[in-house]
This record gives C-alpha cells, sequence and structure tokens, in this order.
C-alpha cells in the first residue's frame, strides 16, 4: 500500500538528541574526550570571564563548535552556524538543545577570538595528552619535528613597499597590479593585509607566496603531535621552533622521564651545527638527514651530527618513522582547511593552526584506542 505524501507538523517531539545519534558514530568517542578535557580546564575558564554581566557563549560551545569545523572543512563561520542550525548531530555535538537558538556568526567569531587570546588552544592540547588513557598512547623519548608553509589571508596584490612609494592597483574591486620587473623582499615590503606575513618559497625554481610557517612536534610510537607553533616563514625559523617546542615538551614531562636523553629526528633543513650543539646542550639526540650536498667547488658540505649517532639502528629507525609527521599536515590543509588561513595576525592563525592539529589527535586517539583495549 503507497504511503500518503501529507505533511503534518508535530508541535512536540519527545525524541532526545541523544537518540538521534547513532550508537557507533564515530562523534561519541570523540565527544567523550573532547567533554573530558573541558571539565579539566573548567576552573581556567571561570578566570578568563568577568562574574558580572551579560552571559557570554560558554566556552565549551566555542571550542566544540570550532572542533566540528575542522572535522567537517566548514570554512566561513557563517555557514558553521547554519550548519548548526540544520543539523542535529551538530547540535548535540555542541551542546545546544534541539530548540535552542543559534548565534549570529560575528558574535561566535568575536568570543572566539577574545577565547584564543588566552592561549587557551594550547591549554586544550596539554590537556588532551595528560588524560591517562591518552597518555599511555605517546613515546616519552622520540621525537621527530619538521615544517610546512601556510599560506596566508592576503593577496600579493597587498605586499606593497614599506615606505608607500609603489603603484597603487587601477581602480576597481579587484584591480591589477603589474609587478614586472620590481624587486621584493621582505626587507622593503610589507603586505598591507597582513603585516605578519612574509614573502617566502619552499625551494629554487618555485613561486613566492605570502605565508607563514607551521611546525609540528610528534611522537614516534602513534604519530601523535604533541606540540605545534605557527612563526613567521624565514629560512631559520624551523630551527627556533624546533629548540622551542622539544624544550616545552621537557619541561611539561614527569620527572621520571624530564632528565633522560631524548632523540629528535628532522630533516636536511635541520643539519645546522648551531642547532645540533644547542640540542645536544638539552639532552637531545639528534638524529638529523644529513645534508651532504656537493658545492661548485667540488667541496663536500660538513656536517655536525657525527657518527656516533648516524651508525645506531635507532638512527635508521627515527629517519623513517619522521615521515609520518606529513600525515598530519595532509589531514589539517585537505580536511581541516589549514591549506590557507582565514585569519589574519600570527596570533590568531597560531590558534587556529593548533586547534587543527587538537582535531587531527582527536580523529586518531579513539581509533587508537580500541585497538590497545
Amino acid at each position: 500500500m503507497r504511503g500518503s505524501d501529507d505533511r503534518t507538523e508535530e508541535m512536540f517531539s519527545c525524541i532526545p538528541l541523544e537518540k538521534r545519534v547513532p550508537a557507533d558514530h564515530p562523534l561519541r568517542a570523540i565527544w567523550v574526550l573532547v567533554d573530558e578535557v573541558l571539565k579539566g580546564l573548567s576552573c581556567q575558564f571561570s578566570k578568563l570571564y568577568s562574574h558580572t554581566g551579560r552571559p557570554s557563549i560558554p566556552p565549551e560551545y566555542l571550542l566544540r563548535a570550532s572542533l566540528l569545523q575542522a572535522f567537517f572543512t566548514v570554512r566561513p563561520e557563517r555557514q558553521l552556524m547554519e550548519q548548526i542550525d540544520d543539523n542535529l548531530l551538530y547540535r548535540w555535538f555542541v551542546g545546544l538543545p534541539a530548540d535552542g537558538a543559534v548565534w549570529d556568526a560575528t558574535v561566535f567569531s568575536k568570543n572566539r577570538e577574545r577565547l584564543m587570546q588566552a592561549d587557551v588552544a594550547r591549554a586544550f592540547m596539554s590537556q588532551l595528552l595528560n588524560l591517562p588513557r591518552v597518555r599511555g598512547l605517546l613515546s616519552s623519548g622520540h621525537f621527530p619535528v619538521d615544517g610546512t608553509l601556510v599560506d596566508a589571508w592576503a593577496s600579493m596584490k597587498s605586499f606593497q613597499p614599506r615606505d608607500g612609494a609603489g603603484e597603487p592597483p587601477c581602480p576597481g574591486r579587484n584591480g591589477e597590479r603589474d609587478f614586472h620587473k620590481e624587486k621584493r623582499s621582505n626587507a622593503t615590503h610589507a603586505s598591507t593585509t597582513d603585516p605578519d606575513a612574509r614573502l617566502f618559497r619552499k625551494g629554487n625554481g618555485q613561486a613566492s607566496r605570502l605565508c607563514f610557517m607551521g611546525h609540528a612536534l610528534m611522537e614516534n610510537r602513534n604519530g601523535l603531535i604533541v606540540d605545534c607553533e605557527l612563526t613567521r616563514a624565514t629560512g631559520t625559523a624551523g630551527r627556533e621552533a624546533a629548540l622551542a617546542m622539544i624544550g616545552r615538551s621537557r619541561k611539561t614531562a614527569n620527572r621520571t622521564v624530564r632528565g633522560t636523553r631524548v632523540t629528535l629526528g628532522a630533516g636536511k633543513g635541520f643539519d645546522a651545527e648551531d642547532f645540533v650543539l644547542k640540542l645536544k646542550e638539552q639532552n637531545v639526540t639528534p638524529h638529523i638527514a644529513i645534508n651532504a650536498r656537493t658545492y661548485a667547488s667540488g667541496k663536500i658540505r660538513k656536517t655536525a651530527v657525527d657518527g656516533r649517532t648516524t651508525r645506531h639502528e635507532g638512527y635508521a629507525i627515527s629517519q623513517r618513522c619522521r615521515k609520518r609527521i606529513e600525515e598530519s599536515f595532509g589531514w589539517a590543509k585537505t580536511i581541516g582547511g589549514a591549506a590557507r588561513l582565514k585569519v589574519r595576525g600570527l596570533a590568531r592563525a597560531n590558534a587556529v593552526f593548533t586547534l587543527q592539529m587538537i582535531a587531527y589527535n582527536l580523529v586518531r586517539i579513539p581509533k587508537l584506542l580500541a585497538n590497545a583495549a
């Protein structure tokens, strides 16, 4: 018998949102982890807000919605608000009731920006990795580090001379500007849209673009990101960020691990004498790929990594494992939206990049916990 196509509006619904989400949905395991982390950060959230005045969007809602934005590749906040309003799964994950009003996109962005200024993203990652069941997944002594270029939310037309002597673009909404035969560098030019962005190219023969440089520190056991940072794009930014991240990881480790020797795997770009010496000062063994290129004169470049390090089997293992860090960059760029950040300023971009690395960890941790059970 054919059913009728009558559309009858129901006045009440007795089915809670919890029943709308399948029991085996991947977001359920992620929600448990996120809820445990947010409960641990509740005291820190209380210090960030005043005890008087009009209540703002709860920080728990802001962070859950931001994670959804990375999980499902929702780039604009306006579309995110529409999805939360329409999708019961999104409402359940964020914590909104079925008939709860969704926020204005501008209000959501402003509230989240104030929250990120307090470095909440880094605190979230630290709290997540310090959960007892997650801590057992991490390696305590072997880490690789690497970096990637992240395009800034700025056009090449905005890269103007600092003294204001440049030729302005043609009139119009997207006026053209001729850069032919114009020598441009970070010393003489800056972006009027995002002054923190830097002109950088990945290698010889490749195009220069306005970008930041994202860095990540991974542990070797399961390939989880234990620390990350977004910096201005310079030739030494990777080594400087690596020293900062490995230093932070040693400080936050437990006392039994803090003073022990650890290894750091890295590519040829990290093979610099001063960097290797600073690692040894921090009791870190440099498992760095040797950059033995030949100069035009015929001489082979000397390396600071000695044979006592490269002869061990652990060196070869570190060189194999360090390539897994590219998986986090690939996920963040294709799904998380890090290919080109839609925020301006180094502080905002760093917070967004950290959230995307957190989302990558949250996608993988439930599967690792299930396999370890």
